[in-house]
């Protein structure tokens, strides 16, 4: 896809963060939208933005975590829009808790949205971008889907698994010379409201949306930006912000190195939280 221009772009999570900045921005540059996020409020907000360019926008109440809800609004975008280009599975949420008190019930609620949301989403769409001869997937994994963390292995779990995915259907789409094509995003620190809306384990209080916010230094606009462009190149795998990139090289030392760092300052943080 070397132009956005009279495509259609269907965007998951679009209420705040990456999503909305992505709405935006396609929408500058002349992509219809088909915007889509749980949170109704923010939803309005994104579409109210992007209205008045030009470009004809729609949006939907989804949870994705809900295959047939996904699967019902993939169809309404192809009947409102004739048909679909670009999809970004971008939705996703946060928990912080270690494996020994962490519940099934948060564990679960992670991987339906932030792994099998983005299955629902390609599955849903794909049969359309194939149809339409011109088509991208996007699937937002994270830097944690590069490395694993203490007290992230929920998230761990899920970011890797996506990563997986999408690294093996960009191998069947490459095979199958249909038109469509995917990447896989790796956002490093992003100013975005995921930490704010995290579920926290009381053994991880203390790490909170202000920590997060001292080493977020990449905007949702440039992200979005370097998203389009990596669209436009058709790359495998974007790495965003520096310490993305240094979380990258991280992630090909040995283990046992990175590790045993991460691990001390776990060990620290458990020092702070009893005390």
């Amino acid at each position: 896809m070397e132009s956005f221009e009279g495509k259609v772009a269907a965007v998951t999570g679009a209420g705040s963060g990456i999503g909305r900045a992505l709405a935006r921005e396609l929408a500058r540059r002349g992509s219809h939208l088909a915007l889509c996020d749980i949170d109704e409020h923010g939803l309005a907000e994104t579409v109210a933005l992007c209205e008045g360019s030009g470009v004809k926008v729609t949006s939907q109440r989804v949870d994705v975590a809900d295959r047939a809800a996904v699967e019902a609004w993939a169809d309404h975008v192809v009947a409102e829009h004739g048909r679909v280009n670009l999809v970004v599975n971008n939705a996703g949420v946060a928990l912080a808790a270690p494996i020994e008190t962490m519940s099934y019930d948060d564990f679960e609620w992670l991987m339906n949205i932030n792994f099998w949301g983005v299955v629902h989403g390609t599955k849903a769409f794909l049969p359309h971008l194939v149809a339409a001869g011109d088509g991208h997937i996007v699937n937002v994994s994270s830097v944690f889907g590069l490395i694993s963390v203490p007290n992230q292995s929920a998230y761990n779990a899920a970011k890797f698994a996506v990563r997986a995915f999408t690294d093996a259907l960009r191998m069947e789409l490459d095979a199958a010379r249909n038109g469509v094509s995917a990447t896989t995003v790796h956002p490093g620190g992003v100013k975005t409201n995921i930490a704010r809306n995290a579920r926290m384990a009381v053994a991880v209080v203390g790490r909170d949306a202000s920590d997060f916010d001292k080493i977020a230094i990449t905007t949702p606009e440039k992200a979005a930006r370097q998203i389009l462009a990596a669209v436009q190149k058709n790359k495998r795998r974007l790495l965003i912000g520096v310490d993305a990139k240094f979380i990258d090289l991280a992630s090909r030392m040995p283990p046992g190195l990175y590790q045993s760092v991460l691990a001390r300052g776990a060990r620290l943080q458990l020092r702070r939280a009893n005390r």
